[in-house]
């Protein structure tokens, strides 16, 4: 058998940062071993193949080292660009979209079609195995109708605003992930609910994501954004929060915007049964495995108080 050697050309110093990255990285799989983490992976970055590709890796190599990931995934501007093409009018209220019985029907082709079997094809090719599903299969998540309101400034009154087919999880079985989890299969789960009365419901991947991590009881839920994590008033990362820490930033308008629902998602996660919640810069290559094999991690976990 002939020896391998590094090639005169390339840096030793490289093979010697990969190789010390292993070793540090060998406590976090032990301690991790048999855990279950639900990651959200976003509609935005799953447009780029190659950011495709390296987060199936990354999956990929979780399930190898025993850890059991659970992916949800997004896939707004998809189904936006569907929306397009079938020159169906899409609106908005509040960042949501208002989701008539003709968008719905475009919203699950989307979420459970084209994006989910995407998503698995990328980590069947990266050498896993992969098993797409909705919350419709095995009443994953029976949904309900979103309520919201939102007030008038001229009068001040509040009104309820009918968004159509968008819901919330109001339970989550989770029978079908549990013995899932404990094959060789990864889940990747398209967030539509099933309604009580045969209805489908468009759910909010992150919330979908934080109903899923807390009915598993997962020992994290990974939030995958297009921000570094929660920033204090001087735009510094916040590495850890507890839930009340968490609230008080909301309170105070440290947090504002769209982190409010991504912290808010966390904290429900937190307290249905997920131990910790982290939101994560999905635009960092390996965003997820540094959070995970690395001291400092990657973003912002919140915790239990």
């Amino acid at each position: 058998m002939t020896k391998m050697t590094i090639a005169p050309d390339l840096p030793q110093g490289e093979f010697l940062a990969k190789a010390r990255t292993l070793s540090e990285a060998l406590p976090y799989m032990r301690r991790y071993n048999d855990a279950t983490f639900v990651i959200k992976y976003g509609g935005h970055a799953m447009g780029d193949t190659e950011v495709g590709a390296r987060f199936a890796r990354d999956v990929v190599l979780l399930k190898q080292v025993g850890i059991h990931p659970v992916v949800v995934h997004g896939g707004g501007p998809q189904i936006s660009q569907m929306m397009e093409r079938l020159k169906i009018q899409s609106t908005f209220i509040d960042g949501l979209r208002v989701t008539d019985a003709a968008t719905v029907e475009v919203v699950e082709m989307v979420l459970s079609g084209s994006i989910n079997k995407n998503l698995v094809q990328l980590i069947m090719d990266a050498g896993g195995m992969a098993v797409g599903l909705s919350g419709k299969d095995g009443d994953l998540i029976i949904a309900r109708k979103l309520a919201r309101t939102k007030r008038d400034p001229d009068s001040n009154i509040e009104r309820a605003l009918d968004l159509g087919f968008v819901g919330e999880p109001e339970r989550v079985d989770p029978h079908i992930l549990n013995i899932l989890t404990k094959s060789d299969i990864i889940p990747v789960i398209a967030p539509i609910g099933a309604g009580n009365n045969g209805e489908t419901f468009n759910v909010n991947a992150d919330t979908a994501a934080g109903a899923v991590a807390g009915a598993l009881g997962a020992k994290r839920l990974l939030l995958l954004t297009d921000v570094p994590g929660v920033l204090d008033k001087n735009k510094t990362l916040i590495p850890e929060l507890s839930v009340s820490q968490a609230r008080a930033l909301i309170a105070d308008g440290t947090a504002t915007g769209g982190m409010i629902p991504k912290i808010e998602t966390c904290i429900q996660a937190v307290e249905a049964g997920a131990e910790g919640a982290v939101i994560i810069d999905g635009r960092v290559p390996h965003a997820v495995l540094l959070e995970i094999f690395t001291e400092s991690g990657a973003g912002t976990l919140i915790r239990r108080d």
